[in-house]
């Protein structure tokens, strides 16, 4: 006979750890031994246990520039055979027995095309490099390998040639040209990341073509270390500064992982494998010192590795817990995105997610433009069919709302989005030109807006007509509304702080936001579980970029308004998520600081977490 257990409950999971986001998440970087000489500009290949330190810089004597090269047991190093010709800013590739350096600039020469291999006790020059350069990132073995990327002195370059064991061969070209690139992977299949104009930047190399993929997190010259495979690997240190930042790439995104002991650029590092092991090693320090630092890469994962699943509940039987996966938003952060075409506009309208997204209208100048984000850039497409500013929208970024706005004169106009084009339909029933909010899908909408007097005017809209409801209790122009026309959440709106909740009849005033402001942007697909952010606070008086706009972000759980991680730029009247994205997943873009237009795009990202279940 069946339990009630068995009918109506579910199995949990025992696992000894808990679960993870990646491999490359469990990862830490621990000490090393101390190169024997401290140098910065310097190469490096091969992996952890068994890496190559090759030429580089210590500063201050004349020439300074090295032909040394050390070799690295997972403990110590030991100098071993020099280079035939002293040089800084090489690149290297291979093991410790067999291995390729290239380019790089000689004492006090300019860039070289010079290439040198290594059989495991000795060093002799090989065919050069087409193009002298220096700056390089070499990618492959030592029968097998490009070098890509560069300066000449004078120019960067996008310059990549192929290595056969003999000779070289100039292949397909980076889209964008650079130095100081990161890079790993193989001659057919490598990734080259961020470089000498501090960019987020990554391509992708197929063996004969460069095609830009995901954007890394921190824009960076990198002068750090890289290593990994073309679907798993690690950017970590570069400038500008010291960075110490670490990030795993896995084959389609980007994930911040453990920081470096020591922040550090100009650095040598090995080639690594399949980002589950690396070294870093010399480089720059602060305050601005030649380090023989090495630290090693290592991930720990459980035997049983179990990645981590939003949602999931297991019991940890280590930690002797019961746990549930999920997104806190307290841990949430914005990143920076692409930026819109058209810089110069605020009170525009927009909707959908943080890689899907679209915004339209706006005012300085009054603009009808139309743009699409697909998580990198904006397109571009059919405009408005007028230009106008202070609208509300909603939607997604293929079915989609523009509603009221100023054209002149005060408009209750109506556009409908389909992805290609926008079409007027039925106009909604009073018409004001600012202080609208909305939120909803194309075919069922919640508009508000603040007429006249105390009265907040709200709408429906069921994909055919409009329907005035009930009014909000508390006047307000340009609040932060999300969620859906059954089940919204709005919050603040000039100088209010009072926030109020829709149930899909009427409206009821639950706890107040912490910061008064109005044209917010607001992300939510709940009234228990949404966001705002931005927005102008009229008469404050701050040091914060233009006196009256403001960074803050802030996360309503169903009960209460907690202030999050702000906004890198202040602003207000921007395009947002709306009921196109979550509490954990948003994006604001373009808007004012109260002294410029900005084009800027932030991503909002919450990861998930391992939360113990407690019982009260």
């Amino acid at each position: 006979m069946a339990s009630y257990k068995t009918n109506k409950g579910f199995a949990v999971q025992t696992l000894p750890t808990d679960t993870a986001a990646s491999v490359a998440s469990t990862g830490t970087w621990s000490s090393g031994g101390t190169m024997n000489t401290a140098r910065r500009y310097l190469g490096g290949c091969g992996v952890y246990t068994a890496a190559l330190g090759i030429a580089g810089y210590t500063g201050g004597g004349s020439p300074g520039r090295l032909a040394i090269v050390e070799q690295y047991d997972g403990s110590s190093w030991t100098e071993i055979a020099d280079l035939n010709t002293a040089r800084v800013l090489v690149s290297g590739c291979g093991t410790t027995t067999a291995a390729i350096v290239s380019g790089g600039r000689t004492a006090p020469g300019p860039a070289t095309a010079i290439v040198e291999s290594w059989n495991g006790s000795s060093w002799t020059e090989v065919a050069d490099l087409g193009t002298a350069r220096y700056s390089v990132v070499d990618m492959g073995t030592a029968t097998a390998a490009i070098t890509t990327g560069g300066f000449t002195g004078s120019a960067y370059l996008a310059v990549n040639e192929s290595w056969n064991g003999s000779s070289w061969t100039e292949v397909g070209d980076l889209n964008d040209s650079g130095s100081n690139i990161s890079g790993f992977g193989s001659s057919t299949a490598a990734i080259a990341a961020l470089g000498s104009d501090r960019t987020d930047k990554v391509e992708s190399w197929n063996g004969s073509a460069w095609s830009e993929v995901a954007e890394a997190n921190t824009e960076r010259a990198t002068n750090g270390g890289s290593s990994g495979t073309s679907t798993s690997g690690l950017i970590y240190g570069g400038s500008p500064g010291f960075k110490s930042e670490t990030e795993a790439w896995d084959g389609s995104s980007w994930t911040e992982v453990a920081d470096l002991a020591t922040a550090r650029r100009l650095s040598g590092s090995t080639d690594g494998t399949a980002g589950t092991t690396a070294a870093i090693f010399g480089g720059l320090a602060p305050p601005n010192n030649g380090t023989g630092v090495t630290e090693e890469w290592s991930t720990t994962p459980a035997a049983d590795f179990t990645k981590i699943n939003l949602g999931q509940v297991y019991y940890n039987s280590g930690s002797n817990a019961f746990k549930v996966t999920e997104q806190p938003v307290a841990g949430g952060s914005w990143a920076s995105g692409g930026t819109m075409n058209t810089t110069t506009r605020y009170f525009s309208g927009g909707a959908g997610t943080k890689t899907a997204a679209i915004g339209f209208g706006g005012e300085s100048p009054k603009t009808a433009n139309t743009e699409l984000y697909n998580g990198t850039s904006w397109t571009e497409v059919n405009n408005l069919s007028a230009a106008k500013s202070y609208v509300a929208g909603s939607g997604t970024q293929t079915a989609a709302l523009c509603m009221q706005g100023d054209l002149p004169p005060v408009t209750n106009q109506v556009e409908s989005w389909d992805g290609t084009s926008w079409t007027e339909i039925a106009e909604n029933n009073m018409s004001k030109n600012a202080g609208n909010t909305a939120c909803g899908t194309q075919t069922a909408t919640l508009l508000t807006m603040r007429i006249s007097g105390p009265a907040a005017y709200t709408e429906i809209w069921n994909g055919s007509s409009w329907t005035e409801v009930n009014d909000m209790n508390t006047a307000r122009e340009g609040g932060g509304v999300a969620g859906i026309s059954t089940s919204a959440i709005a919050g603040g709106g000039a100088t209010v702080t009072n926030a109020e909740s829709w149930d899909g009849t009427s409206w009821t005033e639950v706890s107040e936001i912490n910061t008064a402001r109005q044209s917010l942007g607001s992300s939510g697909a709940v009234n228990t579980s949404a966001i705002i952010f931005a927005g102008n606070r009229p008469g404050a008086s701050s040091p914060l970029p233009g006196n009256a706009s403001s960074p803050y972000t802030e996360f309503w759980d169903g009960t209460s308004w907690t202030e999050v991680n702000n906004l890198s730029s202040a602003r207000y009247g921007g395009s947002s998520s709306k009921s196109g994205g979550t509490s954990g997943s948003a994006h604001a873009a373009g808007g004012y600081s109260g002294t410029a237009y900005t084009g800027i795009t932030e991503e909002w990202s919450v990861p998930e977490a391992n939360n113990t279940i407690t019982v009260s």
